[in-house]
């Protein structure tokens, strides 16, 4: 019997062993999942092979990017059909054509900016876009900025700093953007969404989340928002429950409207390691990567990460 998981206008049912990999091929983790106009999923992994690309019923496609991604954190799907990846390994975002020719560079691959700078990039984990084809970067571990770019790439300004306060960052780890141009920023280690205008002005902040990671918002005026939680990995709380790790779905200003995960992490059906990367088809299917081959130590530090552990989610909308 299928699982079923959420509440109200959000359930779903979880499909097991949604994609068919290759014999002996492996993701390591799925940091970040993009879906495009014909709901074609783009599974950004830490594998051999970086961009695997399957249809909606999982079957595999093909494989991209072998030997550029040291280590894929973001992906986003353009409204032009391009896609934007952020890798934190080699601290720099590349837009490439859906079969990964790559049309833009930005940053010097392997070349990161000094710690803390504030210069583009140091560690970046994700990208944007503004209605008018700006692309916004959120960097990132070893940063606390968003720069905002040109579409060919210029910098146009910079805003954050570390800290607690409005518009400061601990961990600016995801970034989407609306059809209004607002742009919504997961400061990870904060616990909280902040929102800002094109410029970089601090509006209001989403609050009682645990440690958001990932984030996808369908690109419409008052949209809703899909943020993946992170959820504890410390000792002293790992194994307290309602915290995560877990999937919560909130309206445009931020009110809890759906959401689903287990009270704590765990392998069942229903429950999460660590979900990272979000993505929703046309049908309103959900998909989840998990960067659990990096978190396993952290839950679970005597045991050995189980064969085959599980890094990519189905969760398909029951309408």
């Amino acid at each position: 019997m299928a699982t079923i998981v959420g509440s109200g206008d959000f359930k779903y049912r979880v499909v097991e062993d949604w994609a068919k990999l290759p014999p002996g091929w492996s993701f390591k983790e799925v940091a970040a999942v993009g879906v495009d106009a014909s709901d074609t999923v783009y599974v950004f992994n830490r594998g051999e092979h970086p961009m695997m690309v399957f249809d909606r019923d999982g079957n595999f496609l093909k494989s991209w990017g072998e030997g550029l991604y040291p280590r894929a954190h973001g992906v986003h799907v353009g409204p032009d059909e391009s896609l934007y990846l952020t890798d934190d390994g080699a601290h720099c975002v590349r837009k490439c054509r859906l079969d990964g020719r790559i049309l833009l560079e930005i940053g010097i691959p392997g070349k990161p900016a000094p710690y803390m700078s504030g210069e583009p990039f140091h560690r970046c984990t994700h990208t944007a876009l503004s209605p008018k084809g700006e692309i916004y970067v959120s960097d990132g571990y070893g940063n606390a900025r968003v720069h905002k770019f040109s579409p060919d790439g210029k910098r146009l300004l910079s805003w954050g700093e570390p800290g607690s306060g409005p518009g400061e960052f601990n961990i600016v780890h995801n970034i989407t953007t609306d059809a209004e141009g607002w742009v919504y920023v997961a400061d990870r280690e904060n616990h909280r969404v902040q929102v800002f205008d094109a410029n970089g002005k601090y509006e209001t902040q989403w609050n009682n989340l645990h440690r958001p990671c990932g984030l996808y918002m369908p690109y419409e005026r008052h949209p809703i928002c899909y943020i993946g939680e992170l959820g504890p990995t410390m000792a002293v709380n790992r194994e307290v429950p309602n915290l995560g790790p877990r999937m919560s779905i909130v309206d445009s200003r931020g009110k809890l409207i759906g959401r689903f995960g287990d009270p704590q992490a765990g392998l069942g059906a229903s429950a999460f390691l660590a979900p990272h990367g979000v993505a929703v088809d046309s049908r309103g299917d959900v998909y989840v990567g998990e960067v659990a081959w990096t978190v396993w130590p952290q839950l679970y530090p005597s045991e050995a990460r189980p064969q085959g552990l599980r890094t990519l989610r189905k969760f398909e909308k029951v309408h």
